[in-house]
């Protein structure tokens, strides 16, 4: 029988707050949001998001046309501590082709969100742009010990919602009347993974990233869902097909 009271959480203590460093992957490599080093790609990149239907359209900035508005919005952004902004760089041209954040950094109990998020027309669907969340979720639960990691997006966002699911977060609901963005009403679904989460989750990023997991034009062999479902349901299967099957 559980407690009422809630399951003791013996040996706690507050976690790190998350420091300014490079995380670095095979595809992709995570840089704290240097003005200097990072707004000449990242406006070149938003000019293209900019010719993206739609893109700016659940964000509260964008699309930019003005260069100067943008240059004090990424300064803001590199001075800010939380959210922590994080410039992504591209693995394959060195630029910078996006940005991410960590934000609502609650360390004395161990949960965090990622968020901010707008990758230019280089990242959108790509290996490094999964690799990029994979590499902010390592470092939270796996170096930094946090026990929650979350992700959230306007309820009408059904791409954002079906990439959390993608990656593995679990979904708990909608907060109704959450906020107001661009004068509209939002609604926000939030989802989330736990520590206990984690080992699964972790493990099928990882396979997912492994080269025998792309064939010879880079196209994935199996999906990350699936890789992740196999996981728990049939835990022995071989883990790759050839490309053909």
């Amino acid at each position: 029988m559980s407690n009422p009271l809630g399951e003791m959480v013996p040996n706690w203590t507050p976690r790190p707050f998350p420091e300014r460093k490079v995380l670095t992957g095979r595809s992709v490599r995570l840089e704290p949001l240097d003005l200097a080093a990072h707004e000449a790609d990242l406006w070149s990149a938003a000019q293209g998001a900019n010719a993206i239907p739609g893109f700016w359209d659940y964000l509260n900035y964008g699309p930019y046309v003005d260069r100067e508005v943008f240059r004090a919005d990424m300064a803001a952004n590199a001075a800010s501590n939380d959210p922590r902004f994080y410039a992504v760089i591209d693995g394959r041209s060195g630029k910078a082709e996006g940005v991410a954040a960590l934000l609502r950094i609650d360390a004395a109990n161990g949960v965090a969100e990622v968020g901010h998020i707008w990758f230019g027309p280089a990242l959108r669907q790509t290996t490094a742009a999964t690799e990029a969340i994979f590499l902010f979720a390592d470092y939270v639960c796996s170096e930094l010990g946090y026990r929650r990691f979350e992700w959230k997006c306007n309820a009408l966002n059904a791409p954002s919602r079906r990439a959390a699911e993608r990656f593995g977060f679990a979904f708990e609901g909608v907060f109704r009347n959450h906020m107001i963005s661009r004068g509209r009403n939002r609604d926000t679904s939030w989802y989330a993974f736990t520590d206990t989460d984690w080992p699964l989750i972790r493990t099928a990023f990882e396979t997912w990233l492994e080269p025998a997991n792309f064939d010879a034009e880079g196209r994935q062999i199996r999906r990350l869902e699936e890789i992740r479902l196999t996981m728990t349901t049939e835990p022995n299967e071989e883990r790759f097909p050839t490309a053909a099957g």
